[in-house]
């Protein structure tokens, strides 16, 4: 079943981690959510484990924002990351390449 709620969604992220997809990668991502779904979450990755808290981290090497739904959508498969990104409804700043590893890092969180 697919996340409803971005609190449902980062709360689902542990389980959904492909720790092979992650090894030698040492990255926090951090994601500021706004809209009816807002919150503010960060993932850190590292020794190909993946952690998530609520609230601001000091020193993400990504960070990607936009509003909670899309976010919601674009992690359960049901958005193009690529496309949110060029019709400005996504920010990414910091570490671009990092943003575009998330999919593999989380490949069955749309299932």
């Amino acid at each position: 079943m697919n996340p409803t709620t971005a609190k449902e969604l980062f709360n689902s992220l542990t389980s959904k981690f492909d720790k092979d997809a992650a090894e030698g990668l040492d990255a926090v991502y951090q994601f500021n959510l706004t809209g009816a779904q807002s919150g503010q979450y960060h993932v850190i990755v590292k020794d190909s484990v993946c952690a998530v808290k609520e609230g601001l981290h000091a020193d993400p090497q990504v960070t990607l924002s936009l509003s909670g739904d899309d976010c919601i959508r674009l992690l359960n498969g049901q958005l193009s990351g690529f496309s949110i990104a060029m019709s400005g409804r996504l920010q990414i700043a910091g570490d671009i390449s990092l943003a575009m590893q998330l999919k593999s890092l989380f490949p069955t969180i749309g299932r």
